[in-house]
């Protein structure tokens, strides 16, 4: 039974791990959904703006990661 809890756990902690970049994410959602209620004849709005947030996004989160963990943290020794 611990080990299945354990196992939820680990699941979910890989959708909650960074809550700020599932409410981003959340939000670039939102956003192409509304330039698809206000542009319905240009499709490839949507799809600008999921592309683009997206991966703004995630390099936003990136930048924002790196800069918290120490640079001693991140060296890794050969084997």
């Amino acid at each position: 039974m611990n080990a299945l809890r354990a196992a939820i756990r680990a699941l979910a902690g890989l959708f909650v791990d960074d809550g700020w970049l599932a409410l981003e994410i959340v939000a670039v959602v939102v956003l192409a959904g509304t330039v698809v209620s206000l542009i319905p004849g240009v499709p490839l709005a949507a799809g600008g703006v999921l592309l683009l947030g997206c991966l703004g996004v995630l390099f936003a989160n990136v930048a924002r990661v790196t800069t918290r963990v120490p640079a001693s943290d991140t060296h890794v020794d050969p084997m």
